[in-house]
């Protein structure tokens, strides 16, 4: 069985960061046996940077399981294979957003119904529902941009609709391909896990705050050896 962890670093995302984040994936990647490979060039000119996780509706077309984490996550030692416990027929995030708040709606969410906001930060899915990161192809990027409406505790700090372009193709693409969807906060409960101990992962502050975060959280989780 194949799988990979991606994550993105096109332009040489903060090597302050990375240097605490990626050891700690690929020890994650070793627990799972999972390859771990960084999307560091570009396919998509001219479409924000997060636009480029789309990539993996290509290169992880021949795996049985393809995982993203955002380049300044953190994940715990503890986390344990997720696909053990996941469908194929199923995608995954750890959580989810209510989609309304944040993009406008067209047939296909309005068909769906179900409302589901991608927070694709970490995301699940197997070969079967390589659909999840399938590049748009029926609207242009400006008629993309003009559906995404950040919040407003967003807009006050560095989110932009740029920003949110991934989430929302993905959260389009759910509802377009009727994918069956679970969060890993869903699995938590299924599996009698009391809290998440398993990530750390914060959006709507700076690089600079970031690394103080995540220095934090390291010490916290008892992972000194890993903060630079």
């Amino acid at each position: 069985m194949k799988k990979v962890i991606y994550t993105l670093n096109v332009n040489g995302y903060s090597k302050e960061i990375t240097t605490m984040t990626y050891p700690l994936m690929k020890r994650y990647a070793d627990k799972i046996g999972a390859d771990f490979t960084i999307i560091n060039k570009r396919k998509f000119p001219g479409w924000p940077i997060p636009y480029e996780k789309l990539q993996i509706y290509e290169l992880g077309k021949n795996n049985d399981w393809n995982i993203y984490i955002d380049s300044d996550a953190v994940i715990h030692p503890d986390f344990f294979d997720v696909t053990m416990f996941l469908n194929k027929n199923t995608v995954m995030h750890r959580a989810s957003d209510m989609a309304a708040n944040r993009f406008r709606y067209d047939k296909y969410f309005l068909r769906d119904g179900r409302s589901i906001g991608s927070c694709n930060w970490f995301t699940i899915a197997s070969d079967w529902c390589i659909d999840l990161w399938h590049p748009l192809d029926d609207m242009t990027l400006d008629q993309a941009l003009e559906n995404i409406t950040p919040t407003n505790n967003e807009l006050k700090t560095v989110i932009t609709r740029e920003h949110l372009i991934d989430d929302y193709v993905l959260s389009r693409n759910i509802a377009k391909f009727g994918l069956k969807f679970k969060t890993f906060l869903q699995l938590q409960v299924e599996l009698g896990i009391q809290s998440d101990t398993y990530f750390w992962h914060e959006y709507v502050c700076t690089t600079q705050q970031k690394v103080e975060m995540i220095r934090t959280i390291l010490t916290k989780w008892k992972l000194d050896e890993y903060i630079v």
